[in-house]
């Protein structure tokens, strides 16, 4: 990395990306139940589906750092367990295992074959496994074929060949897969075109006449070589193979899907070819062709079916019917092929069926889906197409066949998976005035487009609110007896009494219990076998089993005012100061202990840790006076209440929990002080189980109210509830056990504690004011919280209302039928049969029609209502394509909503028949819009914004400044400034940032008294610019269609020449440096995030924060990009990245460094998701990391964490989630 920029950044994802490249099912933890792996973007991912709950939990995420192209699921023979064969952009072929007891990835093997980088003739693209997991073939689109043979040796470890190839120059590879050859040799089909002879053609007629091949390669294991066996031609618009079972199964063969039809093809059977069946219906277009985009074969005892799917969602179950011998037996000779409608469901990129009964739906877009079957169609009404009435020459001419769509019947939808894949525009805005920022987004495509609104927490199921007679001040839950496995009373503490109620069927009141009921309670545990203890200001009451009761007074003139107690102590601190300690006798009597000590201040707060197993006590109470201060004394019979450390705070502690919890540094559970303050920050703290040091504090802001702790328990581990301005709860990571603060989606408590019944094992009791709420925590690896709103169409840009919480979305769906369209069709073509049936287009999609735009502006309320609030559907083939909300200076400053549309596109090749501004004003405080007018351009204006109290509009390459007349926009001022077509603008007092397609950003000065606008600096680099936002007013960061995240600075001569007063005339004439403008912008940072960036913004992402760069990709990737502020830090994390790449070098084998300098070398950024890795090496690595680095491992872990020493709070958690 070129060490010599003057910026640098720290790279960290927020959430990975959701989209689904691939999923694979398979046994991958050598057990009976099925996984799937998935491929998103550089992440491999195993997930556990659940057959008894119907969903699917994620085990294990790992990222590859390296483009995965495909992957595959191979078992030996003889073997439980599946591996995954991972083609990449690495050049190499990885064998790769799931570890479950350590729930990691581990790779087996890693042969390199080629360069690296996705190129057409390096292999990686195509991947096909023999189903006896004998040999793989691993081909490239065009030339290159490797086949490798899979073995084990005699310590039963996987072996892998050296390749075998199966090159064939000019030629096109379109699909390929392994043929089911029972024992036989492994065979390989492949879609292939051979383009010599049209290369040399200049005519062209060779490319008319060009064949598209099913070839057959066969791998000899006896000779060990790979011989072309066998090639037919097929139809010429092939594009997908299908596996057909053989061996004792059925017939081998491969389905070749087409499009309008399916043949199945093998080199010794007659071909026999259905047609792929239509939708019918009024605005369906009866011409339309489909094509196969998704498959999968199903295998059970003695059948097999296939589920294929077209490009409209539509499922088609494809069966083959084989002859049969005189014993009714099948004897692997083909009779028919048949198709049959099975149901709809989300475009996918990826099927899997499990052996459970379920479906799981890789959706291309949106939420993926996990569904259950409820029947296999076989006995349902739907038309069965076989081939027996269709030609099985792919160039004969037949009927088509047509079927009518209709709600699902064989599936039923389980689980709905989130997913905002593609996300189209992000913004981050506070509109709650919480303590944090939510996320803002559009995405999806078509009908299953949502808006949606992203918050960090975790998600939280109530069980019961109830409302109390008063306001309560603290809540205890206790069970009777040490044996019980459920708590039996709730203790509600008021400022003048105390309430007992009984867990049962129902909750109620209870007065027999004997707690004294006229007094405030402090403290409530269960101890010794069957006793009760309650402190409360005058003394400690022990109920014992019989009823009988044991008060302990408080001294005279002298009240209690903080306890902490545990199963076998009690400590309380009087009002005086003074400490006073108990513990329980043999015969389960509490004896006090006469040592007492005197405090300097007052006591605020009290804590005992749990008793350790096999010991009598607890070493340790941490008592928080109010001189600021937290002490930690001994309760070692030698030695009671002897101070043992201290440590100074920056305010008075208001709660103390000292808890043991997993620690990732010793591999065990370390005891920690948990420290809650009154001016709303929390601690966590060390606590040494020998000496009682304090030591490695971290700190977080919680709110702006003293923090309340309390130990609680969530998915088996002990957690702490930390309450403040909002309830936040400290957990360990399941993966990297690191330890995590989230805020929960819940109301703000003023106290918490454990809840344990037969209804809700693991639960939690709080009060909110007068309620009593009784809620779980059900899940812990998902801290960003998503709300979604349906949109009509495909969002493009959303911007907000200036003042209130509303969004203005403008929508356009290419190829489909407007609702006046739509309209128009069915009132003049008669219903037949039910062809006017307009079925839900959220499922069903919308009607296509080539050339047609849909296209609406709707109006959504995300905090209030949360839905669509109203809509302007734009008629006349009009698509909206840039949205801006301009304050205009000739209007009183009045703000209107601006919208540029383009009328007739085409996206490839660019056209269209004009374009269109139209302006809107705000009603009803932005809830309604009314149209203006609208002005006619000569081309769609990409790019809108409000500058000096006019519009600023990119039209094509000219910028335009606009005013708002009484019947249209008038035009003040224009300059062509770029070459190409304006897609971005950002301002700052009279400069203007622009955005060009595929030139990078261009600085643009408007001089007021000329009325001129001047470019004035351009970059070195063409970039395809996707998104940019101006940092300060040198600098923009942007991202590009590539992936690529980077940060351009204008020189400062430059800058301030633009800007100096009556320098318009010498801009002007200045001149050009190599046809460009007479500045470059210099390069400060450069990061290739695999990603394309959609959305940059500067922002602050927790309370407190300081700003980062948040970006969002096209996949659903958030990110953050954070400044470092001291040279120090920055040369810790290069050398730890250094370190890192060589002793976690990624997975799939793609250098990381050359990873992350894709298209331009890496440049002022360190990879965050990489460092973070650290938290997964084994021992013996961090701790040879840490001694290069010099350091502790525990101090390497803080560093990556905390990266600034001088702060004490975690990189992640200081400006992310």
């Amino acid at each position: 990395m070129a060490t010599t920029s003057s910026m640098f950044l720290y790279s960290l994802t927020i959430q990975p990306p959701t989209a689904i490249t691939q999923a694979i099912l398979g046994q991958f933890a050598g057990t009976k139940e099925q996984q799937i792996v998935t491929a998103s973007g550089s992440r491999l991912t195993i997930h556990r589906p659940d057959p008894t709950q119907g969903n699917i939990k994620t085990i294990h995420s790992h990222d590859v750092f390296g483009v995965i192209r495909t992957l595959a699921a191979f078992r030996l023979a003889g073997s439980t367990k599946d591996y995954i064969i991972i083609g990449s952009d690495s050049g190499r072929i990885t064998i790769v295992e799931y570890v479950p007891a350590k729930n990691k990835f581990n790779r087996i093997h890693l042969e390199t074959f080629g360069k690296s980088g996705v190129r057409r003739v390096i292999p990686g693209q195509f991947l096909a496994v023999d189903p006896k997991g004998r040999a793989c073939l691993i081909a490239s689109v065009e030339k290159n074929k490797l086949v490798y043979v899979l073995n084990r040796n005699a310590q039963a470890e996987l072996t892998i060949s050296s390749p075998l190839e199966a090159h064939r120059p000019q030629t096109l590879v379109f699909a390929l897969t392994a043929l089911d050859a029972g024992y036989d040799n492994p065979v390989f089909a492949a879609l292939e075109v051979d383009y010599t002879e049209s290369d040399q053609d200049p005519t062209g007629k060779a490319f008319e006449e060009i064949e598209k091949q099913l070839v057959y390669y066969e791998l000899d294991l006896g000779l060990n070589h790979v011989v072309r066996k066998w090639a037919d031609p097929v139809d010429r618009t092939a594009n997908m193979l299908f596996q057909v079972p053989g061996g004792s199964d059925g017939p081998s063969g491969v389905l070749v899907c087409a499009e309008d039809n399916i043949t199945y093809r093998h080199s010794n059977q007659d071909a026999f070819r259905v047609p792929i069946p239509r939708r019918r219906g009024v605005t369906e277009n009866p011409e339309r062709k489909r094509i196969i985009t998704a498959g999968v074969m199903h295998k059970m005892r003695g059948a097999f079916f296939f589920l294929l799917q077209t490009e409209d969602g539509d499922l088609f179950k494809v069966t083959i019917d084989m002859v049969e011998d005189d014993n009714g037996e099948p004897t692997g000779e083909v009779r028919r092929l048949k198709i049959k409608y099975f149901d709809t469901v989300p475009i996918a990129t990826s099927l899997c069926i499990l052996k459970s009964g379920f479906l799981f739906v890789a959706a291309e877009n949106g939420n993926h889906h996990f569904y259950q079957f409820e029947k296999l169609g076989d006995d349902d009404e739907e038309i069965e197409f076989d081939s027996d009435s269709y030609p099985a020459d792919p160039t004969e001419p037949y009927a088509a066949a047509y079927f009518y769509a209709r709600p699902a019947e064989n599936i039923s939808l389980v689980q709905s998976i989130d997913s905002l894949n593609p996300m189209l525009d992000c913004k981050v805005l506070n509109l709650t005035d919480g303590d944090a920022p939510q996320i803002y987004s559009i995405c999806g495509n078509g009908a299953r487009s949502t808006f949606r609104t992203l918050k960090h927490g975790l998600e939280v199921s109530e069980i019961v609110e109830s409302e109390l007679p008063s306001v309560p001040t603290a809540v205890w839950t206790t069970k009777k007896t040490q044996n019980d496995q459920y708590d039996a009373y709730i203790i509600l503490s008021f400022s003048n009494g105390t309430l007992v109620l009984s867990i049962g069927e129902t909750v109620e009141e209870v007065t027999d219990t004997g707690f004294l009921s006229s007094a405030a309670t402090l403290a409530v545990q269960q101890v010794g076998e069957d006793a009760l203890i309650q402190v409360h200001p005058r003394g400690i009451r022990h109920i014992q089993a019989g009823g009988r009761v044991n008060e302990w007074p408080a001294p005279t003139h002298r009240t209690i005012v903080a306890a902490t107690t545990n199963e076998r102590q009690v400590a309380i601190a009087l009002s005086s100061g003074e400490i006073v300690y108990f513990e329980m006798d043999t015969d389960g009597s509490l004896a006090e202990y006469d040592e007492k000590r005197e405090m300097t201040g007052t006591v605020t707060c009290l804590s005992l840790g749990d008793v350790p197993e096999g010991r009598m006590r607890s070493q340790f109470l941490a008592v928080g006076c109010d001189d600021s201060t937290v002490r930690i004394l001994s309760l070692d019979p030698d030695s009671c209440l002897e101070s043992k450390s201290v440590q100074a705070l920056s305010a008075a502690p208001s709660a103390l929990s000292i808890m043991s919890m997993i620690d990732t540094t010793s591999g065990g559970s370390t005891l920690y002080l948990h420290i809650g303050l009154y001016n709303g920050l929390y601690l966590r703290t060390v606590l040494d189980e020998i000496t009682g040091e304090l030591s490695d504090t971290r700190l977080r802001f919680l709110g702006t109210r003293q923090v309340k702790l309390s130990k609680v328990s969530v998915k088996g581990q002990a957690s702490v509830l930390a309450l403040s301005s909002r309830p936040w709860l400290g957990y360990s990571d399941l993966q990297t056990k690191a330890f995590m603060l989230t805020p929960l989606d819940y109301a703000a408590l003023e106290w918490g504690w454990n809840f344990s019944s037969e209804q809700c094992l693991e639960g939690m009791v709080g009060i909110q004011e007068q309620n009593l709420r009784i809620f779980t925590i059900e899940k812990l690896d998902n801290n960003l919280l998503q709300q979604s709103i349906p949109l009509q169409y495909t969002p493009r840009h959303f911007v907000r209302h200036p003042e209130n919480s509303l969004f203005y979305v403008i929508e356009a769906e290419n190829n489909v039928l407007s609702p006046a369209t739509q309209k128009k069709l069915l009132d003049e073509t008669p219903a037949v049969n039910g062809d006017g049936v307009q079925l839900p287009s959220a499922e069903f999609g919308y009607p296509r029609g080539t050339g047609h735009w849909a296209s609406c502006i709707e109006v959504v309320d995300p905090i209030e209502k949360k839905e669509i609030i109203s809509k302007i559907e734009l008629e006349e083939n009009e698509a909206a394509v840039s949205i801006a909300a301009v304050s205009f200076s000739s209007q009183d400053d009045e703000t209107f909503l601006v919208v540029g549309t383009g009328k007739d596109m085409v996206v490839s090749p660019r056209s269209f028949s004009g374009g269109f501004i139209h302006v809107y004003r705000f009603q009803e405080g932005g809830k309604e819009l009314e149209f203006i007018h609208k002005t006619k351009v000569e081309e769609p204006p990409m790019a809108l914004l409000g500058f000096q109290g006019r519009l600023l509009a990119g039209i094509g390459s000219d910028l335009r400044i606009y005013d708002l007349g009484m019947r249209q926009l008038l035009r003040k001022c224009q300059a062509e400034v770029v070459p190409n077509l304006i897609i971005g603008l950002q301002t700052q007092g009279s400069r203007i940032i622009v955005s060009d397609v595929q030139e990078s950003v261009f600085y643009v000065v408007y001089k007021f008294q000329e009325n001129k606008l001047i470019p004035f600096v351009d970059d070195v680099i063409a970039r395809w610019t996707t998104a940019t936002t101006m940092v300060d007013y040198e600098s923009v960061a942007g991202g590009d269609k590539f992936g690529n995240l980077w940060l351009v600075r204008c020189p400062q001569k430059a800058s301030e020449e633009a800007d100096e007063e009556g320098s318009g005339a010498h801009l002007i004439h200045e001149r050009q440096y190599l046809q460009g403008a007479p500045n470059r912008l210099a390069l400060l940072s450069h990061f290739y995030a695999q990603d394309i960036p959609v959305a940059i913004q500067k922002a602050s992402l927790v309370a407190g924060g300081k700003d980062v760069m948040f970006w969002a990709g096209f996949q659903g990737t958030l990110g953050i990009l954070v400044p470092f502020e001291d040279r120090a830090d920055v040369d810790f994390f290069q050398n730890l990245e250094m370190h890192m790449r060589s002793e976690d070098a990624p997975l799939a084998g793609r250098d990381h460094l050359i990873y992350r300098s894709y298209y331009v070398p890496v440049k002022g950024a360190i990879d965050g998701d990489l460092c973070e890795r650290y938290a997964y090496l084994p021992m013996e690595k961090k701790q040879m990391i840490a001694g290069e680095l010099e350091l502790e491992v525990r101090e390497v872990e803080h560093k990556i964490a905390v990266s600034f020493p001088k702060l004490f709070e975690s990189m992640r958690t200081r400006c992310a989630y």
